[in-house]
């Protein structure tokens, strides 16, 4: 078990920086080695693989994903977290943590300037309040995104693979599903994180398809969804 995955070593951690938890920003950290490995697994990464990470938190899954990937590039929102992510990922030379808010940061320029001739991948543990946001930020900017590797909550999840027709099927379902071809995971449990969340998550990959899955035009198209 990685120390990072310790529900003791990172108590310690927030000590020694005298930092707590901010629910306000849904912070809660992984430390399920198992669920680490499936998302690792879920994003097939290697030596040709640039990952764009969102909410690092404290480097847990940063530091599974900068064993495999090429590059890794994390936007941190909590600026009291980088001392300790300077500290957790310090052995690590292809990881660069970016301090800001993934809904504001130019993504285009940052994969453009860090991920030249990679395929470019993202994972994040999401907070649960700015999944959607993030998400359609992702995909409506038409970034060069492969794929999308996400812990989100597990109604979210099940809305964005919903099958038509099924009582979760709606308006996310059709634009997540516009853009991607989804697959949920796994489920993870509330004790796999540090605080426990009050509800189940889900692992989901998106995979981003060549071209929309259907011909329309976009901005009638979502007005009407």
């Amino acid at each position: 078990m990685s120390q990072l995955t310790s529900a003791h070593y990172i108590r310690q951690l927030m000590a020694q920086h005298d930092i707590r938890f901010h629910k306000s920003l849904g912070q809660n950290f992984l430390i399920d080695d198992n669920v680490l490995h499936e998302i690792v697994q879920a994003a097939q990464l290697d030596h040709t693989t640039g990952v764009l990470e969102i909410g690092p938190g404290i480097g847990v899954l940063t530091h599974a994903v900068a064993e495999h990937a090429k590059k890794v590039v994390a936007i941190e929102l909590d600026a009291h977290l980088l001392p300790i992510l300077a500290q957790t990922l310090a052995d690590y030379d292809n990881v660069h943590i970016i301090q800001g808010d993934a809904l504001k940061v130019d993504l285009g320029a940052i994969i453009q300037e860090h991920f030249a001739g990679l395929t470019v991948k993202v994972t994040a543990n999401l907070p649960y309040y700015i999944t959607t946001p993030i998400v359609m930020v992702l995909l409506e900017k038409k970034l060069p995104i492969s794929s999308i590797v996400i812990m989100v909550q597990k109604e979210v999840a099940q809305r964005m693979a919903a099958s038509p027709g099924g009582k979760e099927y709606g308006a996310l379902s059709v634009a997540v599903q516009y853009y991607t071809k989804p697959t949920i995971i796994t489920t993870v449990p509330p004790e796999s994180f540090i605080p426990q969340p009050k509800i189940d998550s889900m692992v989901i990959r998106l995979d981003v398809l060549p071209s929309p899955a259907v011909d329309v035009d976009e901005k009638k198209f979502f007005r009407v969804v």
